[in-house]
């Protein structure tokens, strides 16, 4: 349970320091607790005055209040190491999310990452609340009154020691059980995770093709099958709990066997065997706890492997630095000269050149797997070209290796299928990119992202919550949200655009394409799209097809070659025939 992947997190050494003290002094006041406790029983056996109790059980309870305390501040030590742990995790897998871009959302699915983002970092906090304090406690607690029972009676000392690795024992066996079935439930939610996200988001489309209610099946057996494994995981738990508590009551009943004949017999006396009677409970309830807390803590620790997986992915970086890169202007140029990018040693691009000046709208279109967005993910500098030797981008008179550099992301806006929408207030989402704007400016790109009406008819406006991940808007709305992002940055003027419109029905992206087209001007646009509808609003059109550029041009000039994009076309020339979509 404990991953030595713990062990990387900044201020966990310092933090089991802490404990490891705590937990002594716990120890050694659960002795305490223990000595005056028994002493006031042998008392009252001896019929004593209630004035001679006074003593005994005024320290048992300033020793039971020490305990407590120091449990307090454990929980207060933790608690805070895991909140601020868990926030810089956050923090690193979203910067890491952006420094690979959609790549990382198309590999994991976005299903997978909100569940990460969302629910794992939840888990994760969980995790390191339970982990290092029960740990820490394991180690040391019962060591402390080990020691002690052996002073007090070296046979109860022998068969607790005794009893101590038969139970990590069967903890081991259990646990491995259970990590085995705890891997397939969270592989099953990850899966279900994404499925779910899928289904909601294509669920206007299945309805048209009339597929709705089939899915809804295998929405079905995807949850079902969840559903199973973990009850599989509850069955492991609730037998590992009955085994940990079976085991140490047997313990403990051994031990009071021995010290019930070892007091017929006269070999001890009453106040060690209480002492020691009291003593046993605590002796073995770091272990529960452990054992307890084993499978609640499971899927934290497989979320903290997933992220820390994500967060050794490479991201992409270049050799060679662009300089006095200052934005997209209208004497700017682009060039790529024989770019290459393979992907797992499969060759995915190959030899693409191109070159496009100033304030342009330039549309790459192809089928489904020729490159688009591969291309589009090169431009935006989240993904490394594998040319070996020439320099294959050219910005200006400046050649670089690679666009992922932070003097040209500093400029692009992107706006994806499902652009990513935070829990927070409609005016913090809009200045995502620009946290430090003003209410003015913020309620300007609004307006201007065609967003007036909606907010009209909200009660607190800008100031209305949305939730997570897009809850509570359509998705029409969060594409204007993304547009407003794009406009209020006044020096973002490069547009990456990937299939921003692809599951909006057509109503929604008329609109949306209405208020989208005079926002282009001023701006490098690189619009990668299916719906070839939108290429008659393009002045440059990139043609791709099986990792090649095979054409490109101005969108009229293309059509009358009959090639490729006049194929493209003639696939799906009832779209494009309506002129004003």
């Amino acid at each position: 349970m404990f991953d030595k992947q713990l062990m990387s997190i900044p201020g966990v050494k310092n933090l089991i320091v802490k404990l490891s003290f705590l937990a002594i002094i716990q120890g050694l006041a659960i002795i305490f607790e223990a000595v005056f406790l028994s002493l006031a029983v042998v008392l009252t056996w001896k019929l004593k005055k209630v004035t001679a109790l006074f003593t005994p059980m005024l320290f048992f309870f300033v020793f039971f209040a020490i305990r407590y305390l120091v449990t307090r501040i454990e929980a207060q030590l933790t608690d805070q190491f895991a909140s601020k742990a868990s926030g810089t995790l956050k923090q690193k897998l979203l910067i890491k999310e952006f420094e690979l871009g959609p790549t990382i959302v198309s590999n994991l699915g976005s299903g997978h990452l909100i569940t990460l983002a969302l629910e794992g970092i939840n888990k994760i906090d969980n995790y390191l609340n339970l982990i290092i304090i029960k740990t820490v406690n394991m180690a040391i607690i019962p060591w402390v009154l080990l020691i002690a029972v052996f002073f007090l009676d070296k046979l109860s000392a022998f068969i607790l020691l005794l009893m101590f690795p038969i139970i990590i024992l069967f903890m081991i066996i259990l646990g491995k059980a259970a990590a085995a079935k705890s891997n397939a439930q969270y592989e099953g939610f990850t899966n279900m995770s994404n499925n779910f996200v899928d289904s909601m988001r294509g669920l206007k489309t299945l309805k048209l093709f009339g597929l709705s209610k089939k899915y809804s099946n295998n929405i079905y057996k995807v949850s079902e099958n969840y559903r199973k494994s973990t009850m599989s995981v509850l069955k492991v738990a609730l037998l590992s709990t009955f085994a940990l508590d079976f085991y140490t009551t047997v313990s403990i009943a051994i031990v009071a066997l021995f010290l019930g004949i070892n007091l017929i017999n006269g070999h001890i006396l009453l106040f060690p065997a209480l002492a020691i009677l009291i003593l046993c409970p605590d002796y073995f309830l770091p272990v529960r706890d452990y054992g307890n807390d084993y499978h609640a803590t499971l899927d934290g620790k497989n979320a903290l492997v997933n992220i820390n997986e994500i967060l050794a992915v490479p991201s992409p970086h270049a050799k060679v630095t662009l300089k006095n890169f200052a934005g997209w202007t209208a004497n700017s140029s682009l060039a790529a000269n024989h770019l290459d990018f393979d992907y797992e040693k499969e060759p995915t691009l190959s030899d693409i050149n191109f070159k496009i000046h100033g304030y342009t709208k330039v549309g790459i279109v192809g089928r489904s797997g020729s490159g688009k967005s591969t291309l589009l993910n090169l431009i935006g500098g989240w993904l490394q070209p594998t040319n070996a030797k020439e320099l294959p981008f050219t910005v200006g008179n400046q050649k670089v290796d690679s666009l992922a550099q932070a003097e040209w992301q500093q400029h692009i806006s992107y706006i994806p299928q499902d652009p990513y929408i935070f829990s927070g207030s409609i005016a913090e989402n809009i200045a995502f990119y620009k946290p430090d704007a003003s209410i003015a400016a913020i309620k300007t790109a609004a307006e201007k992202a065609g967003l007036t009406n909606f907010l009209t008819e909200l009660k607190a406006g800008l100031d209305t919550k949305i939730g997570e991940g897009g809850r509570g808007i359509s998705g029409g709305q969060a594409q204007r949200i993304a547009l407003a992002r794009a406009l209020l940055d006044q020096k973002r003027n490069i547009l990456l655009l990937d299939e921003p419109t692809a599951h909006l029905d057509i109503e929604t992206e008329y609109e949306l394409k209405q208020t989208m087209l005079p926002l282009f001007k001023n701006h490098l646009v690189i619009f990668a799209t299916h719906r070839l509808h939108w290429m008659n609003d393009m002045d440059y059109v990139l043609v791709m097809e099986n990792g090649k550029l095979v054409e490109q041009g101005n969108p009229t000039n293309l059509l009358q070659q009959n090639g490729v994009y006049r194929d493209l076309i003639n696939e799906i020339r009832g779209e494009i025939h309506e002129k004003n979509l």
